[in-house]
């Protein structure tokens, strides 16, 4: 729906509260002028710029994980998630009944209050209102940041067929963020001329999928109680690969991106996670087994489709980078050309969550910018003064382009 529909819907109150906070002058009685004069203010690019300018670096967070998500609807439960996440002192989870029914009451007082079981009070107990320590992930401090983006008519909640409590982003607007935002990145951006040499590794991991179900099939694998390949075995099959990698170093911590992240290599680990998702391997009685199905695939030797392994990895990663789908969209927009990766990095490092010993650059460079150049979607380069650059590939658009919502459900890995 665009911003023009969803304040049709909108009642007075709402539509008076959006006028107040663009400091508008208009009719209070006459919602047809409300209307006409909010849509003019919103979509107007100085007063929309000076929005984003004010913004909090929590809350511009909040509003990009909404703005390329193509959802066109969200739960409470998800929004209360999304902005407890933006808080990078703060745990990303679903938000408590408690916290739901809080935010549902205000803005439709419709709502009955959740009951409640009577308790003895206790003197020591803090007062009900008191925001956590902490600042903005009390129950309060999310129901602020929620009440803000509607008065800004960023928000407008109602509910579907179902009587289900949902918040929707007008579309025109979302798409007018979109634009906005990655403009506002790219000036902080570097980009550069063709450089003199780089890599392309398009189609490479498609191949090596038939190369890793090759290998089972050929050999016997025999892997150890913790169902992980002897290292013989693996230096055998590293060497076999498109891509050379060494295996990892002992005692190094290695977990949150995928099933065997934390006994191979990062793009080993991501085909073979792929392939036992797929079902072509299986780990039985002690061995590595080609299944019927990697059989049959690695006898019709059809190629991986770039989009799949590409919506897989979002999937696998997604459960240590929350964010991973919004991240790749904005690099699908600032990479267009040739781009400094330093700069890259320093412009997207605000909007990604550090995760346990990987801080957001090592975020960026080993679990997206890399991960992406062995998917195909990036090439990576030197220029002439030594800089490593990135570029957004054509099998980098069509992947990032060609995935909708429904493909990025994560993976829940050990």
């Amino acid at each position: 729906m665009l911003l023009a529909e969803m304040l049709g819907y909108a009642d007075i109150a709402q539509l008076m509260r959006i006028a107040e906070m663009y400091r508008l002058e208009c009719d209070g009685h006459s919602k047809h002028e409300l209307m006409q004069t909010i849509l003019a203010a919103a979509l107007e690019k100085n007063r929309f710029e000076a929005l984003l300018d004010g913004l909090s670096l929590e809350d511009e967070r909040f509003l990009h994980s909404l703005l390329f998500d193509d959802r066109d609807a969200f739960s409470l439960e998800e929004l209360l998630a999304r902005v407890r996440s933006s808080r990078f002192d703060a745990e990303a989870k679903p938000g408590s009944p408690e916290e739901v029914a809080a935010v549902r009451l205000e803005f439709d007082p419709v709502v009955p209050p959740p009951e409640r079981r009577t308790k003895r009070k206790r003197k020591s107990a803090a007062p009900k209102d008191e925001p956590a320590q902490g600042g903005g992930s009390s129950a309060s401090g999310l129901r602020e940041t929620i009440s803000r983006f509607k008065q800004y008519g960023w928000l407008f909640n109602g509910t579907n067929g179902t009587n289900r409590y949902l918040f929707r982003v007008p579309e025109d607007l979302k798409e007018r963020f979109r634009d906005v935002l990655a403009e506002r990145l790219a000036r902080r951006l570097v980009y550069a001329g063709e450089p003199l040499a780089y890599r392309d590794e398009q189609e490479l991991m498609a191949d090596d999928v038939l190369v890793l179900l090759d290998y089972a099939a050929r050999h016997v694998v025999p892997l150890t109680q913790d169902g992980v390949m002897y290292k013989r075995n693996l230096l055998q099959l590293l060497e076999a690969l498109a891509v050379r990698e060494e295996p990892p170093a002992r005692g190094s911590w290695r977990f949150g991106y995928g099933r065997r992240f934390k006994d191979y290599p990062d793009r080993l680990a991501l085909l073979y996670d792929y392939c036992h998702y797929k079902g072509y391997l299986s780990e039985r009685d002690g061995q590595l087994r080609l299944t019927e199905a990697g059989a049959s695939r690695l006898a019709s030797r059809a190629i991986e489709e770039p989009e799949e392994l590409y919506r897989f990895w979002v999937r696998l990663y997604r459960a240590a980078i929350p964010n991973l789908p919004a991240i790749v969209r904005l690099i699908e927009r600032l990479a267009d050309r040739w781009v400094t990766a330093d700069s890259l990095r320093g412009a997207l490092q605000p909007f990604v969550r550090p995760f346990y010993y990987d801080d957001p650059a090592s975020v960026l460079d080993k679990r997206i910018f890399a991960m992406m150049v062995h998917l195909g979607l990036l090439r990576i380069g030197e220029d002439e003064n030594g800089r490593t650059v990135l570029r957004l590939t054509r099998a980098g658009r069509q992947a990032i382009g060609g995935s909708g919502p429904r493909d990025f459900e994560p993976i829940l890995s050990g």
